[in-house]
């Protein structure tokens, strides 16, 4: 029997418990999203196209193949997007249309307009300044496993109720919206699908499912562009899936892209 077969067994053997959280001095919340199995992409990429505006099937095939993806241990993701705050805090820069950082309630908007080079030099800051914890981006695979929160099907939560949990153009009002605004998923997180695009850690590949790794998968080694997920409050209702891949350079910005991240403890 092959080795990730045998930690699928054992995965499927622990039981969910109810996610634990901690805030950090930032003021930053985090939940643990627990050990398990899952089925990564999509298996019934028909169903995914009846809802493409031009029913190009080419669109999402880098979604298959639909594979298993174990993680042996748990992991802390961040309840939420960053937030202004957060990042002013950090970094003592204000990026964005300045419009919304007039808003009364700009603190609780999610940092925007970041490139994925400038995510990274706020994890650098955080870890120089929190010695608890190692920050990071999450893997695409962590990401879409914390979306899907044990649910499985091309949409965990259904067209009809997807503006309770979701800011999407439907939804939204085509602004941005506050973290934490709209229900969470079963494991305790926010605003994982729409509200903003999230910057991932993996290089992407249109062909990266047929040749991933089956346990805590980390992307490939190289590429032109990163990984983002989750669509955002400007994206129609197609775009707003846990299994639909998106990417660009890591150099761009754009007024719907942000992040949130992952904590390791350190001790």
């Amino acid at each position: 029997m092959k080795p990730w077969i045998l930690l699928v067994l054992s995965a499927l053997a622990l039981p969910l418990q109810a996610a634990e959280s901690f805030t950090n001095a930032l003021g930053m919340s985090f939940v643990r999203v627990p050990a398990g199995t899952f089925i990564m992409g999509t298996r019934d990429l028909d169903a995914v196209v009846l809802e493409l505006p031009d029913g190009d099937a080419g669109s999402v095939q880098d979604e298959t193949p639909a594979h298993t993806v174990v993680f042996p241990q748990g992991f802390y993701l961040g309840a939420t997007e960053v937030t202004r705050a957060q990042w002013v805090e950090v970094m003592n820069t204000r990026p964005g249309p300045s419009s919304e950082w007039q808003r009364k309630d700009w603190q609780r908007l999610p940092v925007v307009s970041v490139s994925w080079f400038d995510v990274q030099a706020f994890i650098e800051r955080l870890n120089r300044r929190d010695s608890a914890y190692h920050y990071r981006l999450p893997t695409e695979a962590e990401w879409e496993y914390a979306a899907r929160a044990g649910r499985s099907g091309p949409r965990p939560v259904p067209v009809e109720r997807l503006g309770d949990y979701a800011w999407y153009i439907d939804s939204s009002g085509d602004e941005l919206h506050p973290v934490a605004t709209r229900k969470p998923n079963p494991w305790g997180l926010y605003d994982l699908y729409g509200n903003v695009w999230e910057w991932l850690q993996d290089w992407y590949a249109p062909d990266q499912y047929a040749r991933s790794d089956r346990v805590n998968p980390q992307g490939p080694k190289q590429g032109d562009k990163k990984t983002r997920r989750g669509g955002s409050y400007h994206c129609p209702v197609h775009l707003v899936r846990p299994g639909y891949r998106s990417a660009d350079k890591p150099d761009v910005r754009y007024s719907v892209v942000g992040f949130r991240l992952v904590a390791e403890p350190l001790r």
